[in-house]
């Protein structure tokens, strides 16, 4: 395992999240710090309209988005809003076409996104759709809105929840932007507050506890951890971690 400090060129880094608050959760520490290098995309396939048993769905999703908006706006990235409902995310052709002009608009050198062994379904399938996608945006006759996208981008896989059954090959140290991270994460009230009443869950020291355990692995105060989807034309000899 590696413990990855270097400076990168500026670059377009996509986090591609099942949920709205996904990407806050598992990475937002390290898109913080890409975010003083380059440009940041953050993308949802869902639109969180399942995460409360009070707030009906419609409104909720509304509720998520503006959430997420509010959380990208924190480190000033961009977001793509897929839109699907949430629970509901399947390998389909109107998901993966959907998925795909998401890409081209994003437009990554780089991408992160659920690891393939996380606890949900719309995690795992959100893990295969960005695989897919992400070489299917590259094929000039797979006609979407926007125009093809010439790279087939590298794929980071983000911690899962709680991380089990992951063994991070490399480490981001996030001491300087874990408060952003924080911050970030707070924009989503609507789960922070139905995490602590429904499953006494406390996201906030969630995230707090794997980063310092990320942390004690590679000697720093908070971390996050990641591995390298190994897969043709992927690979290159760089580091993509900033």
């Amino acid at each position: 395992m590696d413990w990855v400090e270097c400076r990168m060129e500026p670059k377009t880094v996509m986090a591609v999240g099942a949920h709205p608050d996904d990407i806050e959760i598992l990475c937002a520490g390290t898109l913080a710090k890409y975010a003083k290098q380059g440009r940041v995309v953050m993308a949802c396939i869902t639109n969180g309209n399942m995460g409360h048993a009070a707030i009906p769905p419609a409104e909720l999703a509304q509720i998520r988005e503006g959430e997420m908006r509010e959380s990208a706006d924190v480190i000033g990235a961009e977001v793509i809003w897929l839109g699907f409902p949430d629970e509901k995310v399947f390998d389909d052709q109107e998901t993966r076409l959907k998925l795909v002009d998401a890409l081209r608009v994003g437009r990554p050198d780089i991408l992160m996104t659920h690891s393939p062994s996380d606890y949900h379904p719309d995690h795992r399938m959100t893990s295969k759709l960005v695989f897919d996608a992400s070489f299917l945006c590259t094929v000039p006759h797979i006609e979407t809105e926007h125009p093809f996208h010439a790279k087939v981008a590298p794929i980071l896989y983000m911690d899962t929840l709680a991380g089990l059954e992951f063994q991070p090959e490399m480490y981001v140290d996030v001491t300087e932007t874990f408060e952003v991270k924080r911050e970030m994460l707070s924009k989503h009230q609507s789960q922070v507050r139905w995490l602590k009443e429904h499953d006494n869950i406390d996201i906030l020291e969630f995230i707090e506890v794997v980063a310092r355990f990320r942390g004690l692995q590679c000697n720093v105060r908070y971390a996050e951890g990641f591995t390298r989807l190994k897969a043709w034309p992927r690979m290159a000899p760089e580091n993509l971690l900033p």
